[in-house]
């Protein structure tokens, strides 16, 4: 013991400075020299002037400018992207802007910027990058609602890209639908790709939907298929409404409604009234 003593009185004092020299390090590496950033803070506050008021609304107006700049960034990248598309695209659409988005209908419908004021009509096709997103189903002077696929009501006739299997997509909600065939046995695997139906009256064929996620041959009454869509839902800005294709006149004095009949096109559902 007194050997011990007489070790520390001679070298304790190295020893505690080797040990607070390490601590310190340490205590540097983990929080990135905060703490010492903070402490001199504190040392030279009481040397520091406060900031005058207008250095404050300086400092905000500079903060403001610098996420606003970001943002019209964020934009410009959508809106070159928007316009890549619309040039890509044959068919001559309007770009709207999506203005609302209700939380507790984020997967169901969208509200667009753009109404009848700008030629858009109920039925005009709804689509945006990546493919389908869904049919104007009512319509304001300045701004128009869209039923998105993904919404569980919504009912789209589709096919197979690569079989040529059909039958009819409804919404599952975050960004999934299921896909029922109208065959018993169909010819599908994961990755094909889906697109709507060429014997649909709502929708032109071959627009882009989605790809075939899972399948579930067994299930009963008819196999289904989970697709992803194409289109993210969940992050679009813009889209482009497009209008359908006039129907062919008729000699009857009333208009025949606007679904697809299980004899003549089984695509849709016969309970519904509308194919999305």
């Amino acid at each position: 013991m007194y050997t011990l003593r007489r070790w520390w009185d001679r070298h304790g004092l190295q020893v505690a400075l080797v040990v607070l020299a390490i601590s310190a390090a340490w205590a540097v590496r983990y929080t990135q020299a905060s703490i010492i950033f903070e402490v001199f803070q504190g040392v030279t506050r009481p040397f520091q002037s406060s900031p005058t008021k207008e250095e404050q609304l300086d400092k905000a107006r500079m903060l403001a400018r610098d996420e606003r700049l970001v943002e019209l960034e964020k934009q410009n990248q959508k809106l070159q992207e928007l316009i890549g598309y619309v040039s890509a695209n044959k068919d001559k659409g309007i770009v709207a802007p999506i203005v609302g988005r209700s939380p507790d209908h984020w997967w169901q419908q969208v509200t667009l910027g753009r109404g009848s004021n700008d030629n858009i009509q109920e039925g005009h096709i709804v689509t945006g990058p990546g493919g389908l997103v869904g049919r104007i189903v009512s319509v304001t002077p300045h701004t128009s609602r869209v039923l998105l696929i993904s919404d569980p009501s919504s009912r789209v006739g589709v096919t197979l890209s690569r079989t040529r299997h059909m039958g009819f997509m409804r919404g599952h909600g975050a960004n999934r639908a299921v896909m029922e065939f109208f065959d018993k046995v169909p010819e599908v695997r994961k990755g094909d790709i889906v697109a709507t139906s060429p014997v649909s009256e709502l929708f032109p064929a071959g627009i882009p939907v989605g790809r075939v996620e899972s399948v579930n041959l067994s299930k009963s009454p008819a196999p289904e298929a989970i697709i992803e869509l194409s289109a993210p839902m969940n992050a679009l800005e813009w889209v482009i409404v497009t209008p359908t294709k006039p129907p062919a006149p008729t000699d009857t004095p009333q208009q025949q409604p606007e679904t697809d009949t299980p004899q003549q096109q089984p695509e849709d559902d016969p309970q519904t009234s509308n194919e999305n």
